[in-house]
């Protein structure tokens, strides 16, 4: 983990995000797997002519070499081909499906898995996730989005996925690396031994292999967006789609077991000698929900001296005291936090942040961590990487990197983490800056 981590530190992120104006209907942009237009299939991108080329290619306004980027090097090529493992059957055999490769839950995320009647003549699902699983079903702008005068805006009105808007990218990334009413990893894919979902907009945005540069004319065509706002609309993105999750049958199916996957993993993935409960509004023996994304939210928007902190840990408090009663009152607050969250989500993803905020959120975030403020495992690694993203938009992550590095070794193995051994890493840390 810490090695992909590591990709990180060469990349610099410079200038701040021009406030977006996002229109009504970018924001309801539908999901790839859901709009209209077909699906034309990875081939249609791949010729030489397109985006195959070996290399890039310095006299197009894009490389063009974007294919084998993705095929060469991006896990997202290989999705449909980890079905075919052992691993992946082992899983399959358990589950009572004739195979991981052929079957929908697995499908759904290892591939770009539109239906039938949306896949082109060129389409295969075994070519994992590709481009349109992103991008959007190119069926209407295939063409036309290659030609002379043909603006970004005109590619997005004909069905192309707006990426580029950070929380667009967001709900798009989390659809798989969370799920949706449609999809999601249960607690029983997870123990027929599916690895537990981790994700981090940014970090993940960065860690894979770039298949564009942030230059001149990509500013002129599409908002470059700061590093800082893409871990906030991830960190927002990440709540919202959690509460939203809450609302749905994945949720809500009445069984005598709730839906455990919904609630902290490492609450009983310990050993028994080793308790940690804490009075965080949850009795001793409980099992509390999953509150990483909005836990780490509200200390993020305390440091920025935000009414909406009180307001947030008021929703988040209230969500546990519902979790106590009944899945109806779950929902009940869960639809209630959700509505309070948009409007956030909004502001911190498209507010300006100078290297004085930056430095304060990264201060506030380290002293809440030494103070033993993220005692679960998925808040504690949700803190790491919002920090070490912030020592890079800052530039100063070289210089910290050994106690980075000493730090990190507290959450690399979610088996053997110590709440202690996290706050005391990370004033190690505070103290280096």
């Amino acid at each position: 983990m810490r090695q992909a981590f590591n990709v990180l530190r060469g990349r610099r992120f410079a200038g701040l995000l021009v406030m977006l104006c996002l229109s009504a209907a970018s924001l309801a942009a539908p999901l790839p797997e859901t709009g209209a237009n077909p699906h034309e299939g990875v081939a249609s991108c791949a010729t030489s002519v397109c985006h195959g080329k070996v290399s890039e290619d310095e006299s197009a306004p894009v490389w063009l070499n974007e294919y084998r980027i993705w095929l060469r090097n991006d896990y997202h090529s290989r999705a449909y081909r980890t079905l075919q493992t052992e691993q992946s059957e082992a899983i399959a055999r358990k589950l009572g499906l004739p195979s991981a490769a052929g079957a929908k839950i697995c499908l759904d995320c290892h591939a770009d898995n539109v239906a039938t009647e949306a896949r082109g003549r060129r389409f295969q699902i075994s070519d994992g996730v590709g481009c349109e699983a992103c991008h959007g079903g190119a069926g209407q702008w295939l063409e036309s989005h290659a030609e002379a005068g043909t603006s970004h805006a005109d590619n997005l009105a004909k069905g192309m996925y707006p990426t580029e808007q950070p929380l667009e990218r967001a709900r798009l990334c989390l659809s798989c690396h969370l799920g949706t009413k449609d999809k999601f990893a249960t607690h029983q894919i997870m123990g027929a031994g599916h690895p537990r979902l981790a994700f981090e907009l940014e970090t993940f945005t960065v860690n894979q292999p770039a298949h564009y540069e942030v230059d001149a004319d990509y500013r002129e065509r599409k908002p470059a967006i700061a590093s800082v706002n893409m871990w906030l609309a991830g960190l927002a993105v990440t709540g919202q789609q959690t509460l939203e999750l809450l609302q749905e049958d994945w949720f809500t199916q009445q069984s005598l077991m709730p839906e455990l996957s919904f609630y902290q993993c490492h609450a009983c993935h310990h050993p028994m000698n080793d308790l940690r409960w804490s009075p965080e509004g949850t009795p001793p023996g409980t099992v509390r929900l999953n509150d990483a994304s909005l836990l780490v939210l509200a200390e993020v928007l305390d440091v920025l001296g935000s009414g909406d902190a009180a307001t947030l840990r008021s929703g988040i408090q209230q969500l546990h005291q519902a979790s106590l009663n009944s899945r109806g009152a779950v929902v009940t607050q869960a639809k209630s936090l959700a509505a309070r969250l948009d409007p956030i989500a909004r502001q911190v993803s498209a507010g300006s942040y100078g290297a004085d905020d930056m430095r304060r959120l990264r201060a506030g975030l380290l002293q809440r961590a030494a103070a033993g403020r993220f005692r679960h495992f998925t808040a504690a690694e949700q803190v790491f990487l919002a920090v070490e993203t912030l020592a890079i938009s800052i530039g100063d992550a070289d210089q910290l990197e050994s106690l980075l590095d000493a730090w990190f070794k507290s959450v690399e193995d979610e088996n053997t983490f110590v709440p202690q051994q996290f706050a005391v890493r990370a004033n190690q840390v505070l103290g280096g800056l």
